[in-house]
C-alpha cells in the first residue's frame, strides 16, 4: 500500500505553497500598496503576472500528476463530515488557484497589460484596476485563499502534534510504501 504522495506530488505541493504565498503577499502588500504612476509597479507586475501564470501551469501539472498517480488512502479521524470536508478542501484548492489565475488574466487582458508590462509599449497603466469586476474576483479569492491556507496549515499542525499519525510525513520524501 502507498503511504506518500509520489515525489512530483511532493515537489509541486511544496514549491506551489511556497509560490501562492509568495504571490498572495506580493499582491496584497506590494501591488495594491504602490501607486499605478510608480515605475517600479511595472516590475512588480512583471514579477507578478509571470508568476501567476508559473502557478497556473505547475497546478495543472499537479492536478494531472495527482490523477495518474497512486495515492495514500485519504486520513480517517472517525467523523466522516470533517473526512469529507477535508477531502473537499483539498479540491477547492485547485479550484480557488486557478479562479485567481484566470481573474489574473482577465484583469491583464481587460487593462491592455501585456503590451503595457511585456510589451514596452510606453503607455502608462490604468489610474486603477478597481473597477474591473475581475479585480474584484481576484481580491475575494486572495482572502479565500488565505483563509483555506490557515486552515490547512492547522489541520497539518493538528495531525503531527495532537494526533501524531504521520499524515504530515505522507507530503515528504521517503519510501512510498514504508
Amino acid at each position: 500500500m502507498t503511504r506518500r504522495y509520489h515525489p512530483i506530488l511532493v515537489v509541486l505541493h511544496w514549491l506551489l505553497a511556497l509560490m501562492i504565498i509568495v504571490g498572495l503577499l506580493m499582491g496584497g502588500l506590494s501591488l495594491s500598496e504602490t501607486p499605478n504612476d510608480d515605475p517600479a509597479k511595472l516590475t512588480s507586475l512583471m514579477l507578478h503576472m509571470g508568476s501567476g501564470l508559473a502557478i497556473l501551469a505547475l497546478m495543472i501539472g499537479r492536478l494531472v500528476a495527482r490523477l495518474f498517480t497512486a495515492k495514500p488512502p485519504h486520513a480517517d479521524i472517525g467523523n466522516d463530515v470533517l473526512n469529507k470536508g477535508a477531502s473537499a478542501a483539498h479540491w477547492v484548492f485547485y479550484v480557488l488557484v486557478v479562479v485567481m489565475c484566470a481573474s489574473g488574466i482577465a484583469i491583464s487582458q481587460i487593462a491592455g497589460l501585456p503590451d503595457i508590462v511585456f510589451g514596452g509599449s510606453g503607455d502608462p497603466l490604468p489610474a486603477t484596476f478597481d473597477n474591473l469586476l475581475p479585480r474584484a474576483v481576484h481580491g475575494i479569492t486572495a482572502t479565500l485563499l488565505w483563509l483555506l491556507i490557515g486552515g490547512h496549515v492547522l489541520a497539518a499542525l493538528y495531525h503531527h502534534f495532537v494526533r501524531k499519525d504521520g499524515l504530515l510525513g505522507r507530503m515528504w520524501f521517503g519510501n512510498r510504501n514504508a
